[in-house]
């Protein structure tokens, strides 16, 4: 389906087709069509937010490491759609949960967008002192995932990165440009649940 044809069909039906299209730009921009919508129980799934589910995406080509990808965590009608996206070591379900939780406060709560933190209320994994998350352009990916245009709507495609509180606050201090440089100094393993904060 062209681009064109993508937007006349959701101009016709907009709520039910959205995920179909945020799914087939996940698969354009990561080259891969293995990908398996989950969902949380239905009483995690708030009012907003029907049709929405995570989309695992196991390691494939180059990427050695399984995606955990929101599809419907945005709306066509939203001011800034967003969707998120995080990478792991390991195939958990706790993604899923945690992407659920971060989308149900966006949709319901106060909208995210690009250098924002969240609070995960939890360790990431076990054991890991990553308990917030920053939301951060898609360096691995590029432009080719960061935008999709569908006539007038643009919705944004960004990266989840898991950190410490004490990284979180020298954001607050410091400023998002910052703390990216930080990570950029070296010694940043992203997909690492157990890496040291660096500050």
């Amino acid at each position: 389906m062209t681009p064109k044809e993508e937007c006349e069909q959701m101009d016709t039906d907009s709520t039910n087709l959205w995920p179909d299209v945020i799914q087939a730009h996940y698969q354009r921009a990561w080259s891969t069509i293995d990908m398996v919508h989950c969902l949380l129980d239905k009483e995690d799934i708030r009012p907003g937010m029907e049709g929405f589910s995570v989309l695992e995406i196991p390691p494939h080509g180059s990427m050695l490491l399984w995606t955990y990808a929101t599809c419907g965590m945005s709306k066509p009608e939203d001011k800034a759609p967003l969707e998120l996206h995080l990478y792991s070591r390991t195939q958990d379900e706790g993604h899923i949960e945690l992407l659920t939780a971060i989308a149900n406060y966006h949709i319901t709560g106060a909208p995210l967008g690009l250098w924002h933190t969240v609070n995960f209320g939890r360790p990431w994994m076990p054991g890991s002192q990553c308990d917030y998350g920053f939301i951060s352009l898609p360096y691995l990916d590029g432009p080719r995932l960061e935008v999709r245009e569908l006539g007038p709507v643009t919705v944004r495609f960004l990266w989840l990165i898991p950190m410490t509180f004490a990284e979180r606050e020298y954001k607050r201090e410091h400023g998002a440009e910052a703390l990216e440089a930080l990570f950029d100094q070296g010694g940043f393993d992203y997909s690492d649940p157990a890496r040291p904060s660096l500050v």
